[in-house]
C-alpha cells in the first residue's frame, strides 16, 4: 500500500471510531429514581434543643421523638409556637429514636438498647417490646409497623406483639441503598431520610425500589446559615386529614410545611 493511501485509510477508520463513541455514552438506568421537587408552603419555629428522630401528625396534633443520651424525650408539640405542650423524658440509659402512631398507640424506638416503648396518647407507657436490631426510623402502613435500622432493609412488625413479619431490601437502580433513617408513609409510598445526606427517598413498598428522590440541600444550607449548630435533615410528618407534609432536622431552628411535586 502506498503511503498516501495508508494515511487516508487510517483517517477514515479514526473518523468512524469517533462517530461510534457518541453512541456508546452511558445512559441513565431505566429504573433510575425520578427527581421530585418541593416548595415551602409555611415556616414554623422549631426547638433547637430537639435532636429530632421522629415526627408524626395524628388527629391534627404533632408529636416528636428526640434522641441523645440524657436528653431523649417524647413530645407533643404546638406547631405554631414550636413549644412542647407535653413531654416525657426517657431514662438516661436510652437513646430515643423514631416514633409512629397506630390505633391511638404511640410507638417509640430506642437506638442500641433493644427496646420499643408503647404509650397511650397521654404518654402513659403500656407496653415494652424487645427488638434484636438497632432502631432508627419507624412508620406504619395502617396495618404493620415498618422499621429502619440504618441498613438497606425495612423490617415489618406486628403492632400487638412486635413479632417480625417480613423484611424488604431497598434498592436504587438495581443496587442496595443504605442509611435509611426516619420514615413516613404517605399515599402508598414510604419516604425515608437518608442519614448524613440532604436526600429523601420515595420507596415503593411492594418492591423496595426507590422510585423518587427529593434533594433538600438548598434548605439544609439555609438552615446552617441560620444556625451552624444545626445537624442533618431528619423528620417527615404527614397529616392524613389535611394532606399537609412537614419536614425538619436535628436541632433545626425551623420546621417547614412543604409540597412535593408529583
Amino acid at each position: 500500500m502506498k503511503p498516501l493511501a495508508a494515511i487516508l485509510l487510517l483517517f477514515i477508520l479514526s473518523s468512524c471510531n469517533d462517530d461510534d463513541s457518541s453512541d456508546n455514552d452511558p445512559l441513565p438506568p431505566k429504573d433510575a429514581p425520578k427527581s421530585i421537587g418541593y416548595s415551602i408552603i409555611n415556616t414554623y419555629p422549631h426547638d433547637t434543643s430537639s435532636f429530632t428522630q421522629g415526627l408524626v401528625v395524628y388527629n391534627g396534633r404533632m408529636y416528636e421523638g428526640t434522641g441523645e443520651y440524657g436528653h431523649s424525650k417524647l413530645l407533643r408539640v404546638n406547631l405554631a409556637t414550636g413549644k412542647a405542650e407535653q413531654a416525657l423524658a426517657l431514662d438516661d440509659a436510652y437513646f430515643g429514636e423514631g416514633i409512629t402512631i397506630l390505633n391511638d398507640t404511640i410507638y417509640q424506638l430506642t437506638w442500641k438498647e433493644g427496646k420499643v416503648f408503647a404509650y397511650t396518647l397521654d404518654f402513659r407507657k403500656v407496653k415494652e417490646f424487645n427488638i434484636n436490631t438497632e432502631g432508627w426510623g419507624i412508620t406504619t402502613d395502617g396495618k404493620e409497623l415498618i422499621v429502619s435500622t440504618g441498613s438497606n432493609q425495612l423490617y415489618y412488625y406486628h403492632p400487638g406483639t412486635f413479632r417480625l413479619m417480613k423484611t424488604q431490601s431497598v434498592m436504587e437502580s438495581g443496587s442496595l441503598a443504605f442509611n435509611l433513617n426516619e420514615l413516613e408513609y404517605i399515599d402508598g409510598y414510604i419516604y425515608a431520610n437518608k442519614f448524613q445526606a440532604p436526600e429523601i427517598f420515595q420507596i415503593e413498598p411492594s418492591t423496595g425500589n426507590i422510585v423518587g428522590k427529593i434533594n433538600v440541600n438548598d434548605l439544609w444550607k439555609k438552615i446552617q446559615a441560620k444556625d451552624p449548630v444545626a445537624d442533618v435533615p431528619n423528620g417527615i410528618a404527614y397529616d392524613t386529614a389535611s394532606k399537609k407534609i412537614y419536614i425538619t432536622g436535628k436541632k433545626w431552628p425551623e420546621l417547614y410545611e412543604v409540597r412535593f411535586s408529583r
